[in-house]
C-alpha cells in the first residue's frame, strides 16, 4: 500500500475508506502487519486484540456497503494510551499490582472515538504511574524512539507517539499533566494537542476507584497532522454525563486564517529551563520565517507573570494534584522532608514534598494566585494570538532508568542539568489551564525531531491547531523516521 497509506493522516484514511479506495479490514491488516514488522524493536504497542478489531472492521465494511456511515472516522485503525479504559483490555498505568486489572467499560474519550467510527486494535506503553518523560515499566518493558532506538520516545504518552511516528497506527489519544502529550510529540516528530482544562472529559482515564478529575491533567489527541487534531477534538470535546443536560461546547473558530495575519510572541528559552542551542535557533528561524510572511512577531512580548514564581506554583499544584497516588508511607516520608527543610530551600525534591503534603487551606491560597496569573494570560491574549516556545529542554535523550526521576540529568549545551528543570515548559501553560499544540519544525544536528509549542488563550484551542496546520503547509509537517518506509 506504500508510504502514502501508513503515513497518511487519519483524515485522509477516512476519506479513502469513504471513496472505497481501501477497505476497513484491508487497512487494519496493513497496520497490523506494520506492527508485526516494527513493534518488536520499538515496544510501543503493548496489547492488541487483532481478532476483535478485525470483527469490527468487517462490520464497518458491511455497513459502508449498505450506505451506512458510522461517523467521520469510519473504519480508521486506532490505538490508545494504556491508561484509558477500553473494555476487556488491561489498564495498569505500568504498576505491577494492577497487572490483572481489566477494564469493564470504556473511557469517555474512547466511547466518543468509537462512536465516530474508529477501529481500536491496541494500547500503547506508558511509564510507571504516567510519571516520566520515558516510557518504561515492570509490566510491559521499555519503549524506544523510532528515530533512534537508544533514545526516549518521551512520556507518559511515549508509546502513542512512537506508534504514530513509525506508521503503526492511524490515530492516538494521550493525557497530559506534565507535557505527557507535548514532549512525546516533540521527541518523535508528530503533532499533539493539550486541550483547555476540562474541555475533554477525562473520565475513565484512571485506575479503579479514581473518579474525580485531577487538577491540571487533560486528555487529548495525538496524530500525524494538525487536521487530525482538530477533528479528534471536535469528536471528544463536550460535557460529560453530569453536565450534558444543560451544557454544550461552542469553541470559537481560529482567530486567523493566514500565517501572515498571526500575532505571535516568541520565547526560545527561560532561566528556569535552559534550552538546547540548536533547538532555540530553529525556533528563532521559524519565527523569522513567519515575519517574512507578514506575521507580527515579537521576541520581547510576554504575559506580566514572574516565570520563577509561575514555575514554583506549578510544581506545588502539580504535586498536590498527584498526591493521592502516594502510599501512606510515602506521604509520611514527604511530610517529614517538608518539615525538616529550610524555608528558603527551593530544590525540586523539597518543593515536591511541600506540594504532596499541601494543606487544603494553603492550596486555596495558591489557587487564588493561579487565578491572578490566568487573568494576566487573558490580558496578554488580547494583543497576541499565540506564545511560541519549546516543548522541552532538548531533543530526545538517551534512555536512563537508574535511580529516581528527580535525581537524573540530561545533557543541555555541554552540561548535565536536572531532567525536572524542563517541567517549566510543561507548566507554563498547564498550570494556567491553557491549550497548547506541538507541531514538528525539523531536525536537530543529530537528526532528531524538534517540536514547537504554540500556547493559545483559554478555549482558543482551534487557534493553536490552525496555526500548526498552516505552519506545516509552509515548512513541512510530519516526516517519517528513516527505515520505516
Amino acid at each position: 500500500m506504500g508510504e502514502a497509506l501508513h503515513f497518511a493522516s487519519a483524515t485522509e484514511l477516512a476519506q479513502r475508506i469513504r471513496d472505497k479506495k481501501v477497505g476497513c479490514l484491508e487497512l487494519l491488516d496493513h497496520f497490523l502487519g506494520r506492527a508485526d514488522r516494527f513493534n518488536p524493536a520499538l515496544n510501543a504497542i503493548i496489547w492488541m486484540d487483532p481478532e476483535g478489531a478485525r470483527e469490527r472492521a468487517r462490520a464497518a465494511d458491511a455497513a459502508l456497503a449498505k450506505g451506512e456511515l458510522w461517523g467521520p472516522l469510519h473504519g480508521v485503525p486506532m490505538t490508545v494510551k494504556e491508561s484509558f479504559n477500553l473494555t476487556d483490555s488491561p489498564t495498569t498505568w505500568g504498576i505491577p499490582t494492577y497487572r490483572d486489572n481489566v477494564a469493564s467499560d470504556n473511557a469517555t474519550l474512547v466511547s466518543r472515538m468509537l462512536a465516530a467510527g474508529v477501529v481500536i486494535f491496541g494500547k500503547t506503553n506508558v511509564p510507571l504511574q504516567l510519571s516520566d518523560w520515558q516510557s518504561f515499566n515492570a509490566v510491559y518493558g521499555t519503549t524506544n524512539n523510532p528515530w533512534n532506538r537508544e533514545r526516549t520516545p518521551g512520556g507518559s504518552s511515549g508509546g502513542s507517539a512512537a506508534a504514530l511516528a513509525a506508521g503503526m497506527t492511524g490515530l492516538e489519544a494521550g493525557s497530559d499533566i506534565g507535557a505527557s502529550i507535548r514532549n512525546p510529540a516533540h521527541y518523535c516528530g508528530i503533532f499533539g494537542h493539550k486541550p483547555t482544562y476540562g474541555l475533554v472529559p477525562p473520565r475513565g482515564q484512571a485506575l479503579p476507584g479514581s473518579l474525580t478529575p485531577s487538577d491540571i491533567s487533560v486528555v487529548g489527541p495525538m496524530a500525524r497532522s494538525a487536521e487530525d487534531l482538530d477533528l479528534s477534538l471536535s469528536i471528544t470535546a463536550g460535557p460529560d454525563i453530569l453536565e450534558e443536560a444543560g451544557w454544550q461546547v461552542a469553541l470559537p473558530p481560529p482567530r486567523r486564517e493566514r500565517l501572515a495575519d498571526f500575532r505571535v510572541a516568541v520565547m526560545p528559552s527561560d532561566p528556569n529551563s535552559e534550552v538546547q542551542q540548536s533547538y532555540q535557533e530553529r525556533i528563532v528561524e521559524v519565527a523569522e520565517q513567519l515575519a517574512k510572511l507578514g506575521a507580527t512577531v515579537s521576541f520581547e512580548a510576554r504575559p506580566e507573570i514572574d516565570t520563577d514564581r509561575a514555575f514554583q506554583l506549578y510544581l506545588l499544584l502539580l504535586r498536590a494534584a498527584t498526591s493521592r497516588r502516594q502510599t501512606d508511607e510515602e506521604f509520611d516520608a514527604y511530610r517529614k522532608l517538608a518539615e525538616a527543610a529550610e524555608a528558603d530551600d527551593e530544590s525540586y525534591l523539597v518543593q515536591m514534598a511541600r506540594g504532596v503534603t499541601l494543606s487544603h487551606r494553603d492550596w486555596l491560597v495558591l489557587n487564588n494566585e493561579r487565578m491572578a496569573m490566568r487573568l494576566k494570560w487573558q490580558a496578554f491574549f488580547q494583543d497576541w494570538d499565540l506564545l511560541l516556545c519549546p516543548a522541552a529542554a532538548s531533543s530526545a535523550w538517551p534512555h536512563d532508568q537508574a535511580g529516581e526521576r528527580h535525581d537524573r540529568t540530561i545533557p543541555v549545551n555541554g552540561k548535565q542539568v536536572p531532567t525536572t528543570d524542563q517541567l517549566f515548559w510543561a507548566g507554563f501553560s498547564g498550570m494556567a489551564y491553557l491549550p497548547s499544540t506541538v507541531s514538528p519544525i525539523g531536525l536537530d544536528e543529530e537528526g532528531l525531531p524538534l517540536g514547537l509549542q504554540a500556547i493559545a488563550g483559554h478555549l482558543q484551542d482551534r487557534t493553536s491547531i490552525a496555526f500548526a496546520r498552516l505552519l506545516a503547509q509552509e515548512i513541512g509537517g510530519f516526516r517519517p523516521p528513516p527505515g520505516y518506509e
